[in-house]
C-alpha cells in the first residue's frame, strides 16, 4: 500500500488531462486522481454549438479532467416517434408528452433510421463542435443509451409486461434501435470522440430477471459496445439504480465502470475486489422522484466544502487512489454551488 503521507504530485511527474485519465484507466500511478462532474445543461442542449460551448465553459471553469457529454436524456427517442415537451430551462429537463409505443403495432412499425439526421444528427454535430472547441488534451466521451433504456423511454412501464407477452415484437424494436445506435456510434467516432459513456438505466434486479436481462439487455448491449471497444480508448459503462447487475456489466468489453457507489452495492472498496477495471465513481449524487417531483441526494448540492473534501478523501482511500476516476454516480444538480464544485476539484490536490 502506498504511503498516505506522499502526495500524488510527489508520486508521479505532472500529467496533462489525457495522460492522467489514461494512467487511471490502466491502473497506473497518477500525479493526482482525475476528476469531473456533469449535469443536465437544459438551457443549452437543444443547440449543438451552444451545448458544446457550455460543456467547455464548465470544464475550464473548474479545471476538470474530462468531459462526459450531456445531450438531453431523451435524444435517442425523438426520431422514433416520442413526443417530447422541451422547456430550454436550466432547471426543467425535457419530458415525454406521449410515448411512441402504445400497442404491438407500434413495435412492429419501428425501423432503423440513419443517425446522421434529426435529433440524432444534432448530437453528432454537438460531438464535432465539442471536438473543435475542447482544450487540447481533454478527453470527451459521448453518452449513448443501451437499446433497452431507449425502448423503455419509448414505451414506458408497459415494456416490462410486453417482454413477457409479445417478446418477438420487442426484439424487433430493439434490433432497430441497436442498428441506429451502431450508426450513431460510427459517426461519433468520425467526429473525434475519445470514447463512449454507455448508460444502462434498467439493469436492475427488481425490474429484470437474470434471464430477461441477458435476453433483452446484454444481448443488444454487447452488439453496440463491441462495435467501438477496439476503436476508442475511454469506454465507460454506467449502471443506473440500485440492486444492479454490476458483475455482469463489469464483464462487458469496457475499461471503466460508473454506478451509484454511495447508494448501492458495491462500494468502491467492494468493487475493487470484484474487478480490476477502472472505477469512475466516489461522489454521492443521485436523482430520485417523490410523488412525481425530482429530488436529489447530492453532496455537491447540499454538502459543505469541508464535507466534500472529506468525501473525496474517503473515496480515494477506499482504493488507495489506484484505478480511480472521480465522478458522480449520476448527474449533479445544476443548482450546485460554485464553491462546492470548486471544492471537488481542489480536494484531489490535498
Amino acid at each position: 500500500m502506498a504511503n498516505p503521507m506522499i502526495s500524488y504530485t510527489e508520486r508521479s511527474p505532472f500529467m496533462n488531462r489525457e495522460e492522467r485519465v489514461r494512467a487511471a484507466l490502466a491502473g497506473k500511478e497518477v500525479d493526482r486522481v482525475p476528476v469531473a462532474a456533469w449535469m443536465h445543461l437544459s438551457a443549452f442542449d437543444q443547440d449543438p454549438i451552444s451545448l458544446a460551448e457550455a460543456e467547455v465553459d464548465l470544464t475550464e471553469k473548474y479545471d476538470f479532467d474530462y468531459i462526459k457529454m450531456m445531450p438531453f436524456g431523451l435524444y435517442s427517442t425523438q426520431d422514433f416517434g416520442n413526443q417530447i415537451t422541451i422547456y430550454c430551462d436550466a432547471h426543467k429537463e425535457p419530458i415525454v408528452k406521449k410515448f411512441a409505443i402504445q400497442s404491438q403495432e407500434h413495435y412492429d412499425a419501428v425501423r432503423a433510421i440513419p443517425a446522421i439526421q434529426g435529433t440524432y444528427g444534432k448530437q453528432i454535430e454537438f460531438a464535432r463542435e465539442l471536438a473543435k472547441r475542447r482544450k487540447a488534451g481533454t478527453p470527451i466521451i459521448q453518452t449513448i443509451f443501451s437499446p433497452f433504456s431507449t425502448l423503455k423511454k419509448m414505451a414506458g412501464d408497459r415494456l416490462l409486461e410486453d417482454i413477457k407477452t409479445i417478446p418477438k415484437a420487442v426484439h424487433h424494436t430493439l434490433a432497430a434501435i441497436t442498428a441506429t445506435t451502431l450508426d450513431f456510434v460510427s459517426y461519433n467516432i468520425d467526429a473525434g470522440v475519445d470514447g463512449f459513456f454507455f448508460a444502462t438505466q434498467n439493469a436492475v434486479r427488481p425490474m429484470l430477471t437474470p434471464a430477461e436481462f441477458q435476453e433483452f439487455g446484454a444481448f443488444y448491449d454487447l452488439q453496440v459496445i463491441r462495435s467501438y471497444a477496439k476503436k476508442t480508448w475511454f469506454n465507460v459503462a454506467h449502471i443506473h439504480g440500485e440492486d444492479i447487475y454490476f458483475q455482469e456489466i463489469a464483464n462487458y468489453p469496457i475499461n471503466c465502470i460508473n454506478w451509484h457507489d454511495r447508494h448501492t452495492f458495491p462500494s468502491l472498496a467492494e468493487a475493487r475486489a470484484l474487478t480490476d477495471k477502472c472505477l469512475l465513481a466516489g461522489i454521492k449524487s443521485a436523482p430520485y422522484f417523490v410523488d412525481g417531483v425530482l429530488k436529489y441526494d447530492d453532496i455537491i448540492l447540499d454538502g459543505t466544502p469541508e464535507e466534500i473534501t472529506a468525501h473525496v478523501k474517503d473515496a480515494i482511500a477506499q482504493v488507495d487512489g489506484k484505478g480511480l476516476i472521480l465522478g458522480p454516480g449520476c448527474v449533479v444538480n445544476p443548482s450546485a454551488p460554485e464553491e462546492n464544485l470548486m471544492a471537488l476539484r481542489k480536494a484531489v490536490e490535498q
